[in-house]
């Protein structure tokens, strides 16, 4: 276990053999003799490769192991088979310590996400996805209204949710579903934190499509293109597009679609894909905005301030209350948070910096 660890926390670091082998003064045979399990590091190689790879030790010597399974990406095309086996072994580590801190619940502190049944079991139609976006708000009770925190709703929802530090632009958002070796399972969606707020919402609305409409989807029917939809719909329902736009428009202002973008957590070029979809505008005045936001170059680059972005928060919430609960001790809760022991007890006791203590 201890090479394949070595191995996995590499490949997550984006490390070649050389380059770990040079920054600890072995060659490239040693490290592939760690990682084959023929030789063994000794604890001062084994801290270097930790600092290395971003890692703390403790993380080499973890024995529940997660499988992923279901694996879709959404992603660019400039991201590769390598930095996608990065970022599945960076996930894996994430839900392995979600995994270990609900173990220690005597009850599970979350539900265990289901499809609902509203969800048809066959779709031959693009616009049908509208209807399975209301139903499911409905479900969910969540309304007609913006959905303030998409994190905290899919987390109440028992999805784990992971915002992935990824340096390479490529990624943009993975779902899977995660696999433990005493057999349970957990539906799991990872974003990228380096999107602004209404791209990463826009992801995670994507990938929880991905989860709904697995094998449900007629042959005809791209499966990107549903969750596109579904995301949109689901993000700002048809109803809401109405209310917001009226009836029939022939232009939209960019200034109005700035404040839909800061009220709704979408878009403003999506803005303007649900108002072709909902009949709102013409392929016409769709076109002339989409010629215009290509001339600003809007289209990677949204004018004005970006969306907020968001971070999920229950990960941390519950090992917390695990504490509280004397479930885990606080060495513990400093290593699945996988911070030093010190700066735990001060984020603990709520001491603030200095700088922001004198303000």
């Amino acid at each position: 276990m201890l090479g394949q660890r070595i191995h996995q926390a590499r490949i997550a670091a984006g490390l070649t053999l050389e380059a770990l082998g040079e920054y600890l003064g072995v060659t490239k045979t040693a490290i592939q003799k760690y990682e084959k399990g023929k030789t063994t590091p000794d604890s001062a190689k084994l801290l270097k490769i930790a600092r290395a790879c971003g890692v703390r030790t403790e993380y080499f010597f973890r024995t529940k192991a997660v499988e992923l399974e279901n694996v879709e990406f959404r992603k660019k095309s400039t991201f590769g088979k390598k930095r996608q086996q990065a970022v599945q072994i960076r996930v894996a580590e994430m839900v392995e310590k979600r995994v270990e801190l609900l173990n220690v619940f005597p009850e599970p502190p979350i539900p265990a996400f289901t499809v609902p049944a509203c969800v048809p079991e066959g779709i031959d139609d693009l616009d049908a996805l509208e209807e399975v976006a209301n139903q499911l708000r409905h479900h969910w009770d969540l309304g007609l209204n913006p959905i303030s925190d998409l994190t905290d709703t899919l987390e109440s929802l028992g999805v784990l949710v992971l915002a992935i530090d990824f340096d390479a632009q490529g990624f943009i958002g993975m779902t899977a579903t995660a696999h433990t070796v005493d057999g349970r399972r957990y539906s799991v969606i990872a974003v990228s934190s380096q999107w602004p707020g209404d791209r990463q919402r826009f992801t995670l609305a994507h990938e929880l499509a991905h989860m709904l409409l697995a094998r449900r989807l007629a042959e005809e029917i791209d499966e990107e293109t549903a969750c596109d939809r579904f995301a949109g719909a689901f993000l700002v329902p048809r109803e809401a597009v109405v209310q917001e736009l009226g009836e029939g428009r022939r232009y939209l202002e960019p200034r109005e679609l700035y404040h839909l973008k800061h009220e709704y957590g979408l878009a403003m070029r999506a803005w303007v894909i649900r108002a072709l979809q909902c009949g709102i505008i013409t392929r016409f005045a769709y076109d002339r905005l989409m010629r215009r936001f290509s001339s600003e170059r809007w289209v990677t680059n949204e004018p004005g301030e970006p969306y907020p972005t968001e971070m999920p928060e229950l990960f941390e919430q519950l090992v917390y209350r695990a504490l509280g609960e004397e479930l885990i001790s606080e060495a513990k809760a400093a290593s699945l948070l996988g911070i030093p022991r010190m700066q735990f007890y001060r984020e603990r006791m709520m001491e603030l910096p200095d700088a922001a203590a004198n303000q």
